[in-house]
């Protein structure tokens, strides 16, 4: 399992995900079929996140299967933004889709 911390046009969330990169292209087209198509990403260390999200981490991971592969652990940017550091999120990673095509 893996978590990111995306900065979206509607805010942060954080997400919680199988799919091991947030550049994986299923993964892509799933953020994109709920409207994000750009957003700058951090990788949390999953770690990291049990110990800040503790029970509500426990009960979104019981919700997540091989088919349901996308689970968001917080869309409130601020208490997100609180719980985590820049300096713990690591190096970030932009994505934006190509409207050109």
């Amino acid at each position: 399992m893996h978590v990111f911390f995306l900065f979206t046009g509607s805010g942060p969330l954080v997400i919680l995900s199988s799919y091991a990169s947030v550049k994986d292209p299923s993964l892509l087209r799933k953020l994109a079929s709920k409207g994000i198509e750009k957003f700058l990403a951090y990788e949390i260390p999953l770690a990291l996140a049990k110990q800040r999200y503790a029970r509500h981490f426990d009960v979104v991971c019981q919700d997540l299967s091989q088919t349901d592969d996308l689970r968001v652990l917080d869309y409130n940017g601020q208490r997100a933004l609180h719980l985590f550091t820049f300096d713990e999120m690591g190096t970030p990673m932009a994505h934006e889709t190509d409207r050109s095509k």
